[in-house]
């Protein structure tokens, strides 16, 4: 029978329905539909904006060939790094200009399209431009948060199949992650107890949702998971900030992520999915009731009229049966 779970850490409640997978479906997913010139490769660098940040060979020179991993603003942003976010009210309407900053990483100068088919050195250096952007940006009084985010497949919102990632900073926490925080908070300040190092706890014990565990991180399906084949990606050293990830956590979540990626791949035949790194707010120092973390989310079943009715989203795969799966899965 269908059921109902509400998530610990988001006060959110799901419904995980396994029966729903097996109603017929027409659709097929998307595919690229390349035209031929591939903007983020290497040797194309006057196709996009100004580097802000690369990795790459001493003796290249910016904006031209040798690097490996490179940042540019999103030619197409949706923010403005220019001028100062000052409201504007009109009646009950409030307005202010969308300040900050919208960048593309671009994970690798030759064509790919997985992340998880570059080197884990490779993903270890995307990983370290992610945490290098983070410190740029919180050193700007103006920005409160970052988000970083990967769109995989035009299902997912990619537009581009050159591997990439966006990094947008902002100029306000978001209230998705101001609820999950107060919600972290109500329960630290109740119990005394971190609510994410409690779920790690219950997950490794109960040890179903479990996909794999290093010495640094724990992957596994969530209990609530909003999405089919949900992973989170959760390190066992408190921290509630990505920019303080140490030289070894990097290392290890290089593996870790590229590990994931190819075991979900592996699941579901290459399917589109987001990922998302969620982090705590700037200037916040060290909050002992969160802890950054990695959600990936396949996108194998689209949200409709109830969940967009409701905010109640519909899982059409049991997490445990999820971890099973992609447990079994065997990658390099």
């Amino acid at each position: 029978m269908p059921e109902f779970r509400k998530d610990p850490l988001l006060d959110r409640w799901v419904i995980i329905a396994p029966e729903r997978s097996q109603r017929p479906i027409e659709f097929e997913h998307e595919t690229y539909r390349p035209d031929g010139f591939d903007p983020f490769a290497e040797g194309n660098e006057s196709s996009t904006p100004s580097e802000l940040l690369a990795v790459r060979s001493h003796d290249s020179s910016p904006d031209g060939p040798g690097w490996r991993v490179r940042v540019v603003p999103n030619k197409f942003g949706a923010l403005d790094p220019a001028g100062d976010p000052v409201i504007r009210n009109d009646g009950l309407y409030s307005a202010v200009d969308a300040v900050g900053s919208h960048e593309v990483v671009i994970e690798c100068p030759h064509f790919e399209v997985n992340l998880s088919r570059l080197s884990a050195k490779n993903v270890e250096e995307v990983l370290g431009v992610y945490r290098d952007r983070l410190l740029t940006h919180e050193r700007d009084p103006r920005l409160k948060y970052t988000v970083i985010f990967k769109n995989k497949g035009p299902a997912a919102g990619a537009s581009l199949a050159h591997a990439h990632s966006q990094i947008m900073a902002i100029g306000f926490v978001p209230k998705d992650l101001s609820d999950e925080l107060a919600s972290a908070r109500h329960h630290f300040e109740t119990t005394g107890q971190c609510p994410y190092a409690e779920v790690l706890a219950q997950e490794l014990t109960t040890a179903s949702r479990i996909v794999f565990e290093t010495p640094h991180f724990v992957v596994y399906c969530p209990y609530a998971s909003r999405f089919a084949y949900e992973m989170k990606i959760v390190p066992r050293r408190p921290g509630s900030h990505f920019g303080q990830i140490q030289p070894e956590q990097i290392q290890d979540l290089a593996e870790v992520l590229k590990k994931a990626l190819q075991k979900i791949e592996s699941a579901l035949s290459d399917p589109p999915y987001n990922f998302v790194l969620r982090t705590a707010p700037f200037r916040t120092g060290s909050l002992p009731y969160f802890r950054w973390h990695i959600e990936i989310y396949p996108r194998i079943a689209r949200a409709a009229g109830f969940e967009w009715g409701t905010g109640c989203f519909i899982n059409i795969a049991a997490p445990e049966d999820a971890a099973e799966t992609l447990r079994s899965q065997a990658v390099d």
